[in-house]
């Protein structure tokens, strides 16, 4: 009895050893996430930010021209961590609940997280960063946490439940299950608090504490470079002067670097799409706004730097998938740029900062707005505008919200030394955030679930992008969009597009390969196309909840 009881127990640990074995070959998985850049701002992309770290792993893995986000910072964020379109997460639009399927503005129980799939292989999950997946109520003390982070998977969350705010006192602060503050948190007190730093702080911790014998899923989902343009001065002094010339001469000379690294065919005609330099007025807050902008993706180029150093002390750099990407283009917004009164109110340290614009900061001086107060500090408040927004998002048209190309386009950058052959290449095949999870389901042949706690789990709508991390090559589909009443649809070389909720309802159509700027509307002289994919698109709508929904909510029609 007593042999076979060793034999058992041998045999017990050695199918432990090899499950520990095959537990340290799977790949790490990193996904790092910023916040309303625009395609050209990155070095690596043509920009004159800089971005060294995120450049390094450019040359050392791939660069995606033609990888799609949502067009505004919650479905984008809804639909990669699920796999699915954002409405059919129920996050369609924003965190508000319209009453129907589509536009609940929760996560549903329909669908799974990447954290809730991997945590089934063995993975631990870490998240640091924005959420911004589940309704947020300021000053509501207690709020439901059925779709806090650590409800959907992760085993650790540090950063905001809600979408932006100041980046020195930021809202909805959260540890874990519970609101902190920069001023009443035990476990992270640096000298001065900066969110952009925290994040990274928090991403490196994570590292330094994982169990080395266990695959680890991380997502950083940094708020640079959202408004309000929060840097601080060590930064922003790198980029004294370098906007002197104004909105025209950066774009151009983006141009020409787009151009030189071939991502910008030479008979693309570019929009004019900026005001003349010579009649703003004040120029020297104009530049202040984009050398503050600039500021904040330096600053966080330099956390992801310092991510990929601890990897790499860790020997994990090798067997980690990182993947870069952002949630929207270049936001036009104009929050803070027309002058505020000041507000009276009064903080102490120990309180709770619950408020997206707090009426004063941490020292009880007032946020101010407008261009008498230069962006940066603490005391200001103020987005940096539609017209850098258009050069972030050079050489395509509109931005943040629509679904042009300047409001979907992102770079992904993908590394992984161990899985990834090709080095400093370039991949142009149209994919789209659906095809995140599908990716890693498929490198770590972890399973999808059909049910998930009860509740029958919607399909993956997207694909792996291992055959295109191979030889740039999918099989054929055909992509979807809807934002606001924004809508569009990718098919092979043609696309469809309708900015909705801008004007009246009027469907453009543009031939991708010669017209990625779309500048020249096809519509009228390719009828029969035009109709082909409207029909797609009420297709898709239909089935993905994007209809039915409320008139008069800024949302398409249901017809």
């Amino acid at each position: 009895m007593n042999r076979l009881l060793s034999i058992l127990l041998l045999l017990f640990c050695a199918s432990c050893t090899s499950l520990q074995k095959s537990a340290k070959q799977k790949p790490n998985i990193i996904v790092i996430l910023s916040d309303d850049i625009g395609f050209s701002d990155l070095g690596c992309y043509g920009g004159e930010i800089n971005t060294p770290n995120l450049d390094a792993l450019a040359k050392s893995g791939l660069r995606f021209t033609q990888f799609y986000n949502t067009g505004r910072c919650m479905p984008t964020r809804a639909s990669l961590l699920t796999g699915v379109y954002q409405h059919q997460t129920g996050i369609g639009c924003v965190m508000q609940d319209f009453g129907t399927r589509g536009y609940k503005g929760d996560l549903v129980n329909e669908v799974v997280t990447i954290a809730e799939v991997l945590k089934g292989s063995g993975y631990k999950n870490y998240l640091s960063g924005k959420w911004h997946l589940t309704p947020y109520k300021p000053g509501l003390k207690n709020p439901p946490k059925h779709n806090w982070p650590l409800q959907r998977g992760f085993d650790r969350f540090y950063g905001t439940i809600h979408g932006a705010g100041s980046f020195y006192d930021p809202n909805s602060l959260a540890r874990g299950n519970e609101y902190v503050s920069p001023h009443n948190d035990p476990e992270y007190k640096p000298d001065k608090y900066y969110y952009t730093h925290a994040i990274t702080d928090h991403a490196v911790k994570y590292l330094k504490e994982h169990p080395k014998d266990q695959p680890f899923f991380m997502y950083v989902a940094y708020t640079a470079a959202h408004w309000p343009m929060h840097a601080l001065e060590n930064d922003i002094k790198k980029y004294k002067g370098h906007y002197s010339g104004g909105y025209d001469q950066i774009r151009k000379e983006r141009i020409k670097r787009m151009k030189k690294l071939g991502i910008l065919p030479a008979n693309w005609e570019i929009p004019k799409n900026t005001r003349p330099w010579e009649k703003v007025e004040n120029k020297a807050w104009e530049e202040r706004c984009m050398e503050v902008y600039a500021a904040m993706i330096d600053s966080m180029d330099q956390g992801i730097g310092q991510i990929t150093e601890q990897l790499r002390k860790q020997g994990q750099l090798e067997n980690t998938l990182i993947l870069y990407l952002q949630d929207n283009g270049g936001c036009a917004e104009p929050r803070g740029r027309k002058p505020r009164d000041p507000m009276k109110s009064t903080i102490s340290k120990s309180d709770f900062q619950t408020e997206m614009v707090p009426p004063v900061t941490r020292d009880n001086k007032p946020i101010l707005m407008g261009q008498d107060v230069m962006p940066g500090g603490p005391e200001s408040y103020i987005a940096y505008g539609q017209d850098w927004a258009s050069v972030s998002n050079t050489p395509f048209r509109l931005w943040k919200q629509f679904v042009h190309e300047g409001g979907i386009s992102t770079p992904l950058i993908a590394h992984w030394p161990k899985g990834i052959k090709a080095r400093n290449e370039w991949r142009k095949t149209p994919t789209h955030l659906i095809d995140i999870m599908a990716t890693i389901v498929d490198i770590t042949q972890a399973k999808y679930p059909d049910n998930f706690k009860g509740n029958k789990i919607i399909p993956l709508e997207g694909k792996s992008l291992v055959s295109v991390f191979g030889d740039d090559s999918m099989e054929k589909r055909n992509l979807y969009f809807e934002h606001g009443g924004n809508r569009a649809v990718r098919s092979g070389k043609w696309k469809l597009t309708n900015a909705g909720a801008r004007k009246e309802i009027k469907w453009e159509l543009y031939d991708i390969e010669k017209d990625r700027t779309e500048m020249k509307d096809l519509s009228k002289l390719m009828p029969e196309k035009k109709q082909e994919l409207i029909d797609l698109w009420y297709k898709w709508a239909r089935r993905t909840y994007v209809l039915p929904v409320v008139k008069g909510k800024n949302r398409p029609i249901n017809r």
